[in-house]
């Protein structure tokens, strides 16, 4: 009787092997999901970036204001007889050099 279960044992091991382990086994089909769902989520930031450049696309060949835009932001250019201010800001003082100022030296 013992025999009879070893046999069986093994046999039912050399039938879980290829299931486990074999070329269409769990852990390959598992590992295949695993790369499936991370290249779907490659495919949808790729998909997402297509349409916002396909928009930026059809602005710029629809109209005009998208090309003044760019050239007014990137290129800093400046329509015809338009008036140009800059404003440059100083930075503010630190508040050492207030404290120093506005207290004379007691000496």
């Amino acid at each position: 009787m013992r025999v009879v279960t070893l046999i069986l044992a093994i046999l039912l091991l050399l039938l879980q092997y290829p299931l486990w382990l074999g070329k269409g086994g769990w852990l390959k089909v598992w590992d295949l999901n695993r790369q499936v769902e991370s290249q779907q989520q490659a495919n949808q930031q790729t998909q997402a970036r297509n349409a916002l450049l396909d928009a930026e696309v059809r602005d710029l060949k629809q109209g005009t204001e998208a090309i003044e835009e760019r050239a007014r932001s990137e290129l800093g250019m400046v329509k015809r007889d338009e008036m140009f201010f800059q404003i440059i800001e100083s930075p503010p003082r630190s508040s050492v050099s207030a404290v120093t100022e506005a207290e004379p030296a007691s000496r």
